[in-house]
């Protein structure tokens, strides 16, 4: 892992409160109620983060999934990238964006890019992210991708993964797993109703088309990861 300075675009916008993210001892303001979360016109700025950057390559890791098998990047030999996305089971933030990952995997793993959900928070510190819990909301929420546990807390330290839900694009190049885009799946976290730009999506077309993705990097916005 490396420290890194990016330039991130980002909006300010406007967004209604939420319910509190349990046992959070930081960041209340986007945590307890983001009443109004504020979507700015894009404008650059200068963020200082640690982990991996856009351009970097991943390792590979090796996490249970809740049906308690261990799962691997390099167990999907047809995949053309992944959408790494870090996410919890309770962050009001993350089960309004359940609906969503559900759709994303729908939509791109046919197309060689598969979602891979990770939990990265310490049960110890919030203790509605038990395994046996997320063994539930896994079956309660349909999903249909791996629902990874990080146990160690380990992985979201190398992605430098800092809320949830937090995403990550990755490209397969030769044996490589490049990052292409971080940040945020779309521009309201809140309601999929009114997205108006599906930052990921639009990167993973661009990949698939050839092309560069214009959008490398977007604020993340969600519920710190419980350490």
């Amino acid at each position: 892992m490396r420290k890194r300075l990016s330039t991130l675009t980002f909006a300010t916008f406007s967004l209604i409160a939420f319910n509190s993210c349990k046992n959070d001892t930081t960041d209340k303001s986007a945590e307890l109620a983001v009443n109004e979360i504020t979507q700015p016109e894009f404008t650059e700025i200068e963020a200082e983060s640690f982990g991996y950057s856009v351009g970097d390559e991943t390792t590979d890791f090796k996490l249970k999934d809740v049906n308690g098998k261990m799962v691997s990047l390099s167990d999907y030999s047809d995949a053309k990238g992944f959408i790494v996305i870090f996410t919890c089971n309770t962050c009001p933030f993350a089960v309004a964006s359940e609906q969503r990952m559900v759709d994303l995997d729908k939509e791109f793993k046919a197309k060689g890019f598969p979602v891979i959900a990770i939990n990265p928070n310490n049960p110890k510190v919030q203790p509605d992210d038990t395994y046996e819990l997320m063994q539930q909301k896994a079956k309660e929420a349909g999903f249909t991708f791996p629902y990874l546990f990080d146990e160690s807390q380990t992985i979201y330290a190398k992605y430098g993964a800092t809320k949830t839900p937090h995403v990550y694009l990755l490209k397969k190049e030769g044996d490589k797993n490049i990052v292409k885009y971080i940040g945020a799946i779309d521009d309201n976290v809140r309601n999929a109703a009114e997205v108006k730009d599906r930052f990921l999506a639009n990167a993973i077309y661009e990949i698939l088309d050839g092309k560069e993705v214009t959008v490398k990097e977007t604020k993340a916005i969600g519920c710190s990861v419980k350490q």
